[in-house]
């Protein structure tokens, strides 16, 4: 069977795509994914079929980056400014993915791929939806940390069931926002359909959550055809993942390191990130790594000691299980990486579902949070100090890894997508 599969976003969006492809390709189908050109090299090296979806991403346009993700307007700029200007692009560069070679048998898509929803109402082609982390869901019963309203997470404390009201109010604030996606499907000759950043992209046939339950557990408010697969794991570069020789000889010479990352894209606006933390090493005199990217303005300045090691990317697979703590933005792909790997974290979220991620690893008690604008040298010193000191963090982040060995993210996943196809 043909099966197209597309998403926006980074890396860790688009990773999951390609573990998926490459186990259903394996199953003797014929996978496709539809994702914007700069993942192509990524992409087509595997055998795996591919198809640009405009708008295409530049992940060197720091500009760009450090926009969407401002906590405050980040979201809003990144749908209005530039997913929805391109709709049309979109849809038409994704019903031509779908009507190739004869035509697919089921199309599944994230919930930043706006057109999908718009294609599969067109063709009338069998459609699946999928999430990486709970904040997608935006359920009333566990709700999300909303990055420019931070107090209304906390107010969840004292109000439980201020949860219904947390839903309303971003349904109110983003009212406005999806008007190019009622215009295109009016356009198209459809209804207006309900509405599309948080109803409209869970498809009425199979939601796939593609995270595991320690992240959060199913809700009423949930989509009632949802399944819950645990986390889908990719990290190779082309199908390579083996780590950098020089990191390898570094990891082999002494005692776990500590590591410190900013994912594929926050990695862009680091600031002065890897600054602060080359000092917040040295004032504990431990060994670390930093995965700095390709932007040499992130390198520290200066001499650097012999116990840190300077890498532009290594695979999380590899690495983390030879940590001693990771710290990191936040973001799904590298959290899911660090439970895994059953180390404790220090996460610096950055914006959309990075403080919802963060909330939840301290809730399951392996992980401690700082905010970006605290992130000096003498705080991350200080709670890193504290993760390692205090056995309980190390404890329950091997506790969690073994639920996380229980659980086969890749095969439920695609066993469900083999099932909506039948029906």
């Amino acid at each position: 069977m043909r099966i197209v599969l597309s998403t926006f976003g980074t890396l860790g969006d688009v990773n999951p795509l390609i573990a998926l492809a490459l186990e259903l390709k394996r199953r003797g189908h014929h996978p496709a994914l539809a994702v914007p050109e700069m993942f192509r090299a990524r992409i087509e090296p595997l055998g795996i079929g591919f198809f640009s979806v405009r708008p295409d991403q530049d992940q060197s346009d720091k500009r760009l980056v450090a926009m969407i993700y401002d906590k405050k307007k980040g979201t809003e700029y990144g749908l209005r400014e530039f997913l929805f200007p391109a709709l049309r692009e979109s849809y038409e560069d994704l019903l031509t993915a779908v009507e190739a070679d004869g035509g697919a048998d089921l199309l599944m898509t994230g919930e930043l791929a706006y057109a999908g929803p718009i294609v599969a109402a067109k063709t009338g082609i069998p459609w699946a939806s999928y999430v990486l982390a709970p904040f997608s869901f935006f359920s009333a019963y566990d709700p999300p940390v909303l990055p420019p309203y931070p107090t209304l997470a906390r107010a969840q404390i004292v109000v439980p069931k201020i949860g219904h009201v947390v839903t309303r109010f971003a349904r109110y604030v983003t009212r406005r926002w999806p008007e190019p996606v009622y215009e295109l499907r009016h356009e198209l000759g459809l209804d207006r359909g309900e509405d599309p950043i948080f109803d409209a992209k869970h498809s009425e046939q199979l939601v796939l959550a593609l995270f595991s339950r320690v992240m959060g557990e199913p809700q009423p408010d949930w989509p009632s055809n949802t399944k819950t697969t645990g986390f889908v794991f990719y990290d190779g570069d082309a199908g390579k993942a083996d780590l950098p020789a020089a990191l390898e000889k570094f990891l082999d010479a002494g005692p776990p390191p500590l590591v410190f990352t900013l994912g594929s894209a926050a990695v862009l606006d680091a600031g002065d990130f890897y600054e602060r933390s080359l000092e917040a090493a040295k004032a504990l005199n431990l060994r670390a790594v930093l995965l700095v990217g390709n932007d040499p303005e992130n390198i520290p300045k200066g001499t650097i000691p012999g116990n840190i090691c300077i890498a532009k990317y290594a695979p999380y697979s590899r690495l983390f299980p030879r940590a001693s703590v990771i710290i990191h933005q936040g973001g799904i792909g590298t959290t899911a990486q660090a439970l895994r790997a059953g180390r404790p974290m220090l996460v610096m979220p950055y914006s959309h579902d990075q403080p919802d991620n963060a909330r939840r690893v301290r809730r399951l008690g392996v992980a401690k949070v700082v905010q970006r604008k605290n992130y000096t040298a003498e705080r991350a010193a200080k709670m890193i100090q504290g993760l390692l000191s205090n056995p309980r963090y190390a404890e329950r982040a091997f506790t969690v890894r073994q639920t996380l060995e229980a659980e086969d993210g890749l095969k439920t996943a695609c066993d469900a997508l083999e099932a909506a196809i039948r029906r």
